[in-house]
């Protein structure tokens, strides 16, 4: 891929294979957090019965991840606008290399949550680069039909990482986990070296320092177009969190469905979020992402107030309850590639800077919402449902702004 792909250029578009090569590539790059939170979830009784210690200092590693993937990506925006998208990513793939060794070697807890820190901090430069990549190559709508594709990460992560790390658990005990994360980061690394060009030359590079970084980041936040898109796709991003947090709950111990059933009800709705994500790369083709964005939040905001009904009503069950939650999720595959081009459309400088600030938001929110929706658990599915709602009235809201701020700047 050359840099003179970049948007705006009149460079002749990519081949097939070049887009599929790309494809893949920053499929992977967006699947170092979700691979490094998924995969050693099935984990946690052994390295509790291992280290001797509670499911809350095993958790606390994970926590740990969280705010390292969500605060690290402050960092490698303001570095790849200055230097390029290879250099930090490079040096981010690395970190998480490095960080997985340390955690395969941890000899205690305390050294296990720092090197999950690491990863973190490592693993996050992938996810700030495939955003700004996507955006320094294809317009508003060409980056929402490349989001949409990448999209069948973050909806089979969550069903095939456990399965994975259940097999090498089984097999290998935990520390492989971490062992094949480390192999993981290394191919990755390859492939980047080899396969994918820079793509913010220097002639669009900024300046940098801490006051041309502290004003890039606060112009983008003083920018109601990007800002509103931004946090309606955060919001839907902490949907899905509250769904992924609240559901075992939910299903299991609220309307008693067997853990291996469990899995068949979570890769439904996870085929839901896949599968409108891939109708929304159709759709693209005839609309653009903002008026299918628009569409998308009414849909969701429709399903979840539905999603409420059932549960407060108590009517039909989990039959009931499950369709209007398929609703919600599927929705999700709409809502979040958009909401990421429209706001990554608005950055025409600083690129790297929105997308760490857009993933900022994503993770903040999920993380904030997960907490909440754990804190306020009852006997009822009452704390997923109405957080949900509250989320996906959120996100029509600033959709609703965003648009408007967009036709007012015409």
């Amino acid at each position: 891929m050359q840099s003179e792909a970049v948007r705006g250029s009149t460079a002749r578009p990519m081949s097939r294979g070049q887009s599929v090569r790309l494809v893949l590539i920053l499929g992977a790059l967006t699947a170092f957090g979700p691979l490094s939170i998924d995969m050693y979830l099935p984990a946690f009784p052994s390295l509790q019965a291992e280290f001797g210690v509670g499911a809350g200092a095993i958790q606390a590693t994970l926590a740990v991840f969280f705010a390292g993937l969500a605060s690290g990506q402050l960092l490698y925006g303001p570095l790849s606008d200055r230097y390029g998208r290879l250099p930090p990513l490079i040096g981010g793939i690395a970190l998480f290399a490095i960080g997985s060794v340390a955690a395969a070697l941890a000899p205690d807890t305390a050294s296990l949550t720092v090197a999950r820190l690491v990863q973190a901090l490592g693993g996050c430069a992938g996810m700030v680069m495939a955003r700004a990549i996507v955006a320094d190559l294809f317009d508003e709508r060409g980056a929402a039909r490349t989001l949409s594709l990448l999209m069948l990460v973050m909806g089979l992560a969550p069903i095939l990482a456990p399965l994975a790390g259940g097999q090498l658990l089984l097999l290998f005990g935990w520390r492989s986990i971490f062992w094949f994360l480390g192999g993981f980061a290394l191919a990755c690394l390859a492939a980047v070296a080899l396969g994918l060009g820079e793509t913010h030359p220097p002639d669009r590079r900024s300046e940098g320092g801490f006051r041309g970084t502290m004003r890039a980041y606060t112009r983008l936040l003083l920018n109601p177009r990007f800002a509103a898109f931004a946090l309606a796709g955060a919001l839907a991003m902490a949907e899905l969190f509250a769904y992924i947090t609240a559901s075992p709950f939910v299903f299991i111990q609220l309307h008693g469905v067997s853990p291996q059933h469990f899995g068949y009800l979570f890769g439904l709705n996870a085929i839901g979020i896949i599968g409108a994500s891939q109708v929304n790369v159709r759709l693209l083709r005839h609309f653009s992402a903002q008026s299918i964005l628009a569409v998308a939040t009414v849909a969701n905001l429709v399903a979840a107030l539905g999603l409420l009904a059932v549960v407060v009503s108590g009517a039909g069950g989990l039959a009931a309850l499950m369709v209007p939650l398929f609703a919600v999720i599927a929705s999700l595959g709409f809502i979040i590639a958009n909401s990421v081009a429209a706001a990554m459309a608005q950055a025409i400088e600083n690129r790297g800077i929105a997308s760490a600030l857009i993933g900022l938001f994503q993770f903040a929110l999920a993380a904030a919402v997960s907490t909440t929706v754990a804190a306020l658990q009852d006997a009822s599915a009452l704390p997923l449902a109405a957080t949900i709602t509250a989320a996906a009235l959120g996100g029509f809201l600033f959709t609703r702004l965003a648009r408007a701020a967009v036709r007012l700047a015409r």
